[in-house]
């Protein structure tokens, strides 16, 4: 289903879109997606500092452009004016349907949304005296032994690695030289949970994965 949004160059589109950011690291899903990268593009840069949650959003999408990370697919955005959001357009039951597979994100809010919008500030504002774990984006690069490693075979022993608060992300192979490739990977970590230096220490670099993986070196960490 696509993501509807008002124009995120105008003062209204920013203030809904901090709003959503809000509790969401990411324009849909838990992964950086090609939707993330549309509505990036569409800001008018830079993002006003009185737009806390879209400025992180934006630094960390920024961070990942420039490493060139593995976005996924997304569902898809739509730009549409307020109007056009809060009223439905008439039209035929077709017309009605599809515009059902729409989620409208930036509708008029309800008391009770408005109540949970200020009850989450609120949470967040006491949260700067007691921080909560937070979660951290990290790209890796992870490196073979030779041309002769099975790629497959050394992804398949980096995602067999399980641990409370670690999620494997997209990833994609990358020449090196030589005929070598490396494997780009993201994750996403609970930062109370999951230590990267001992993930690469202590899983990644040690029997029998290190059978096919040499080294693994963090090209990004961004918290979320």
């Amino acid at each position: 289903m696509a993501v509807a949004l008002h124009d995120v160059k105008s003062a209204a589109g920013l203030k809904k879109l901090d709003e959503y950011l809000l509790s969401r690291s990411y324009i849909s899903g838990y992964q950086p997606s090609k939707d993330d990268v549309t509505v990036y593009e569409s800001l008018s840069k830079p993002v006003s500092s009185e737009y806390l949650n879209v400025a992180r959003w934006s630094n960390h999408i920024e961070a990942l452009l420039r490493v060139s990370a593995v976005f996924g697919e997304g569902s898809g955005v739509k730009f549409e004016s307020a109007e056009a959001i809060a009223t439905p357009p008439a039209g035929d039951a077709k017309a009605a349907d599809d515009d059902d597979d729409d989620m409208d994100l930036f509708g008029e809010e309800t008391e009770e949304e408005k109540k949970a919008a200020e009850e989450r500030a609120a949470s967040i504002k006491a949260s700067t005296k007691k921080k909560e774990s937070g979660k951290s984006s990290v790209l890796m690069d992870i490196k073979p032994w030779d041309d002769e490693t099975d790629m497959k075979k050394l992804e398949e022993a980096v995602r067999s690695v399980e641990m409370e608060g670690l999620l494997w992300g997209a990833s994609k192979l990358v020449p090196v030289g030589y005929g070598i490739k490396k494997l780009q990977i993201m994750l996403t970590i609970v930062d109370d949970l999951v230590s990267v230096d001992n993930l690469i220490e202590e899983r990644l670099t040690v029997e029998p994965i290190n059978e096919h993986v040499q080294s693994c070196d963090i090209v990004a960490f961004n918290k979320i």
